[in-house]
């Protein structure tokens, strides 16, 4: 059954992973709610994960212009979920909901928004011009939460970071990077493996070796 004819919007392969991301980011915000912080740490691994390869299972296909723009929308939208609202209130509960963490997880969410849109703008233009894949990004990527917040709430389990002050200068450091304007590289296969295995071993540290956490 073709859900495009029945229902708005595309429903094939090539988006299965870019809505898969932004599920897990969902549930992440339900565990955040809920207090399970080793749980939500988790979702927002996978929605990472999801995120960096939903690009190269898209470019299998042959697509119509419109569907690249629909593309290029709903990444961006989910990704906001992900990497913007999902660490942002991770951050915001953590830090027991103090106006501090409130002001930082607003403008946290503003400059993801911000980043994400502009690169809509930029990648739209680019696509008119080019078929050729992007080779770099300006301005640090947002899925970069995917692997720092994780990795920040690690240590803090392990106490090798005794202060949850972390969390705030981390999104706060990410926000200005958001907006930066220096340019970087894509990573390619090798890059990608690095991540992975990066991943995995942050992943495994948070299943098995931290403290236990409620599920």
């Amino acid at each position: 059954m073709d859900l495009s004819k029945r229902l708005l919007g595309y429903y094939d392969y090539t988006v299965v992973l870019t809505y898969c991301g932004m599920l897990f980011a969902v549930f992440g915000i339900f565990d955040v709610f809920q207090g399970h912080f080793l749980r939500a740490a988790i979702c927002l691994m996978m929605a990472g994960v999801c995120d960096m390869f939903d690009g190269a299972v898209a470019a299998t296909k042959e697509r119509t212009p419109s569907e690249k723009c629909f593309g290029i929308q709903i990444d961006s939208m989910c990704d906001l979920i992900s990497f913007g609202i999902l660490p942002a209130l991770f951050m915001y509960f953590i830090m027991e909901q103090s106006i501090l963490a409130k002001g930082i997880a607003a403008l946290y969410i503003l400059c993801a928004l911000i980043r994400l849109s502009y690169f809509n703008v930029l990648e739209e233009e680019r696509q008119k011009q080019t078929t050729e894949r992007r080779t770099s990004y300006l301005g640090v990527p947002v899925t970069t939460i995917a692997v720092l917040l994780p990795a920040v709430f690690a240590l803090y389990d392990f106490r090798l970071i005794r202060s949850r002050l972390a969390f705030p200068i981390l999104l706060t450091v990410c926000a200005a990077g958001f907006l930066s304007r220096i340019e970087i590289r894509k990573p390619h296969v090798i890059g990608k493996i690095v991540m992975i295995v990066m991943g995995l071993v942050e992943m495994a540290g948070l299943l098995f070796l931290m403290g236990a956490d409620p599920l």
